[in-house]
């Protein structure tokens, strides 16, 4: 990535820029615009995080928003109500109170003497989500987004639930905000208060896993901040960022489609949960000069031609042996000009074009370690979290196979089609779509999950009835890749997939009748590039001192005297000195979900964060703790924040909850 220092307009950089909202709460912006904004106004972009400005997305906020503001813009990064060195207290993820204080900042920030009234908002993840739903508030000076790594629909398509199937990312991000919620204010910045702001952060922080746990269907909880509920709201133009190596790589398609009442457009690359210039896989993409082109025409009125962009822009990745990482994903880009495009669609039967050893009706009832390879939900820390080889969970499943002879391009969103029978009242089908080597390895190309017991959509579900055959329809992940002639086809069908979901509550053995692959099939224009974007751009990065260097590490352990099977998450994150203000933060995150394989009720997750902060004779420290369990009937969910000033105990929070199992 080519670092940018000589920029057209010179800047200047307030690290805490107060912004009082109505009721009197202050929040702190760190703030970069030209040093000449007001003699000559400039639009403003807004970034609305909980992640804290001070050192949470320090690294990324320095390659970015120096960038913008180097060519004309006045950058705002908010830490939201209650977190970093704002004031308040955070209720929840996406609340009012979040959206109207993003609001009232846009208002703010549209008077000011140094804006020329029109403001952009960005983000990833969080940011992006609320970058839509602030969008869908309509609020008067916010003319365009652009939005990364997020959702249109909480509950199907975030970090709580898919398939109508509980994540144990609900548990696991949970457990993170758990640990980033719990963090103190830099007394650099908010003074003597800083404790008293702390502790009661503490007090009032909420237990956000069992909060999310307590909605296990598609209720008002989750429908509200879903703007698929009604994409007519937003009028802002959108440009809307996703990565195959992501958990949110169905939302872009759906938004270019969704969204009518203003331009939007998509890009997808081969990146996991990470901005585009400096993502991975590589190749990475200039997409700050891609963004200055969104925020030109929309923001200056200067004609740049991103009306005219293809609807999507599509990375198709090549074939290539099964990894747990990849630093680079050998492939070529594809320009769809509509969105939902007329890529056709070729129907694959079961026992036909796709085969299997066991004759059709087969039952399949899987280990319950059977997903072991499944990798994490959403790749996000750079370590060892893709989807592995897959053998061992295809050996596993029941398996139907075809042989490619011609290149097949899949770009879009795979549909299976299964008649089946589960001889349980609540029971799960995984589907994977993988792409077999001449050596037997196994690829995961995309999949999807479903709970059976949500045959009519996610709001109301029904218990099953033992061996009454279903039709049942899942609709995997979109993808764009490209299986190469002398490779198999595989869609391998499973009953259980952990430690990506948590089990049925009983073993579970599903009889499948017949069923078909509807494949959407893209003409291939074999290696010829249809789109080439800039080389990715930065301003400087953060200056920091690395005083532990960073390390992530994935194991699977199998105790042999009890069979149970664990996954071992270990993520370091290091420690650093910003050498800008002398701050030194240390972060590590600890998981292990284990189970035995012939007991779905003997699943078990546990989380253990640990975080430091400290600056000349100032130290604290929080440890933070959840655990996750199940019977038959409900789930059993704990925490606890354990807080230190200068290794002397301060503070100590406990949560239990029993929440009833909703055909979960």
């Amino acid at each position: 990535m080519k670092t940018i220092t000589d920029f057209p307009r010179p800047i200047t950089e307030i690290p805490d820029f107060g912004i009082v909202m109505p009721d009197g709460c202050r929040l702190s912006a760190r703030v970069w615009m030209p040093t000449d904004a007001e003699n000559d106004p400039v639009p403003v972009i807004l970034e609305h995080l909980p992640y804290r400005k001070r050192d949470g997305t320090t690294a990324r906020d320095s390659l970015t928003h120096p960038y913008f503001a180097g060519h004309g813009y006045a950058c705002i990064r908010v830490d939201m109500r209650g977190n970093g060195d704002s004031e308040g207290l955070m209720e929840d993820e996406y609340s009012q109170q979040e959206w109207q204080d993003a609001c009232d900042v846009i208002a703010w920030a549209a008077s000011q003497p140094w804006c020329n009234g029109n403001v952009g908002m960005m983000g990833i993840s969080w940011g992006g989500f609320n970058s839509l739903q602030v969008a869908a508030m309509r609020p008067p000076a916010l003319k365009a987004i652009i939005t990364l790594c997020s959702t249109d629909d909480r509950y199907a398509d975030d970090i709580h639930y898919k398939g109508g199937l509980l994540l144990n990312e609900n548990m696991g991000w949970g457990a993170t905000m758990l640990s980033y919620s719990s963090r103190p204010p830099d007394p650099a910045l908010v003074g003597d208060k800083w404790r008293e702001m702390w502790l009661q952060r503490l007090e009032n922080e909420p237990f956000l896993p069992a909060t999310w746990l307590e909605h296990q269907t598609r209720d008002a909880y989750w429908k509200r901040g879903s703007v698929c509920e009604d994409f007519s709201a937003i009028e802002a133009a959108t440009l809307a960022v996703g990565g195959w190596g992501d958990a949110y790589k169905n939302t872009v398609s759906r938004i270019v489609a969704g969204i009518t009442n203003a331009p939007a457009k998509g890009i997808v690359g081969p990146w996991i949960h990470k901005y585009p210039h400096f993502a991975v896989p590589h190749p990475a993409i200039g997409f700050l000069q891609e963004a200055l082109r969104w925020w030109d025409r929309w923001l200056k009125g200067i004609d740049t031609g991103v009306e005219n962009d293809p609807a999507m822009r599509l990375y198709v990745m090549d074939s290539v042996p099964p990894r747990d990482w990849y630093a680079e994903r050998p492939g070529r880009w594809i320009a769809e000009k509509q969105w939902p495009s007329a890529i056709p669609h070729q129907r694959l039967p079961f026992g036909d074009a796709l085969t299997s050893q066991e004759a059709l009706p087969a039952t399949v009832s899987s280990p319950q370690d059977t997903g072991m390879a499944s990798g994490e939900y959403c790749a996000i820390w750079l370590g060892p979290e893709m989807p592995g080889n897959q053998r061992d969970d295809d050996a596993k499943s029941l398996c139907f196979d075809m042989q490619v002879d011609t290149a097949m391009e899949i770009v879009g969103a795979p549909v299976v089609t299964l008649k089946m029978a589960a001889d349980r009242p609540a029971a799960m089908v995984a589907v994977r779509l993988c792409d077999v080597g001449p050596d037997g390895a196994s690829t995961r190309i995309t999949y999807g999950v479903l709970n059976l017991t949500h045959p009519d959509g996610h709001e109301h579900p029904k218990a099953i009835v033992p061996g009454e055959q279903m039709d049942v329809t899942l609709q995997l992940d979109d993808i764009a890749y490209r299986i190469p002639p002398g490779h198999r086809l595989r869609v391998a069908i499973s009953s259980s997939y952990w430690p990506l979901v948590w089990p049925s509550p009983e073993t579970v053995t599903l009889t499948v009748h017949g069923g078909e692959l509807s494949l959407p099939l893209r003409n291939s224009s074999g290696n010829v590039a249809e789109w080439t974007f800039e080389e990715p751009e930065s301003a400087t990065p953060w200056r920091t001192e690395i005083l532990r260097k960073s390390a992530n590490s994935r194991l699977v352990e199998r105790d042999e005297a009890t069979g149970t099977v664990s996954l071992v998450i270990e993520d370091d994150f290091g420690e650093v000195r910003d050498l800008d203000h002398g701050l030194v933060h240390g972060e590590i995150a600890r998981e292990r979900w284990s189970i035995d394989p012939g007991d779905p009720l003997s699943a078990h997750g546990k989380t253990h964060w640990t975080q430091t902060y400290r600056r000349d004779d100032w130290a604290v420290r929080i440890e933070t703790f959840t655990t996750m369990s199940s019977t038959r009937d409900s789930f059993r969910i704990a925490g606890q924040i354990v807080a230190f000033e200068s290794e002397q105990q301060v503070f100590e929070r406990r949560f239990d909850r029993e929440i009833p199992r909703n055909f979960v």
